[in-house]
């Protein structure tokens, strides 16, 4: 995927600035699609020269004006287009579970903070998408609107990549509680 498909998703579900959309990637789109501040204004950029997106001045009181962006049509036709091809199912690339089998070869033991330490970042991250469903979609999956309101796709596509981090986030936790068990066995006092 490139950069260009997570700004369009993210500014057809919100217009916004260079700022707010960079603010977007740090809050929720980041966990799965990550960018610099950089990036995103390069991105903005050649988007706006291509016709993918139209920006306009947006005045602003006690601050300079800021450039709101929208998705265009050529944008969105862009969207479309890559949203009906195939891609490749992810290879995945683990750095840490290169270390892992890695540690068989040095001190097992000596890698149980590092592991320690991946546990506690999953463990935020699990209960900031917790805490981001408690807030933002009700056990129906209805969302903010409550039960029985009509079905949003938006809502509901947001709310099942959320599922998805959800599920993520709690096996990593279980295979690095399995790992820290594991790794326990070869410390000092085995």
């Amino acid at each position: 995927m490139a950069l260009e498909h997570a700004i369009l998703v993210s500014l057809l579900e919100k217009p916004g600035s260079g700022y707010e959309l960079a603010r977007r990637f740090e809050r929720s789109i980041g966990y799965f699609w990550t960018a610099t501040h950089q990036q995103i204004y390069r991105v903005l950029k050649r988007m706006e020269n291509d016709g993918w997106v139209d920006a306009r001045d947006v005045p602003q009181q006690g601050r300079p004006d800021k450039k709101e962006y929208r998705v265009a049509d050529l944008g969105r036709a862009a969207l479309s287009s890559w949203l009906h091809d195939p891609i490749e199912p992810e290879s995945v690339r683990h750095d840490l579970a290169v270390k892992i089998r890695g540690a068989a070869f040095d001190d097992p033991a000596a890698l149980i903070r590092e592991v320690e330490r991946h546990r506690q970042a999953h463990r935020d991250r699990l209960a900031h998408y917790l805490a981001g469903q408690a807030r933002d979609f009700t056990e129906t999956g209805a969302g903010p609107a409550g039960p029985g309101a009509p079905p949003d796709a938006e809502r509901e596509l947001q709310h099942a990549v959320l599922r998805g981090g959800i599920a993520y986030e709690r096996m990593m936790i279980g295979w690095l509680d399995d790992v820290l068990a594991t790794l326990a066995r070869f410390g000092p006092d085995s």
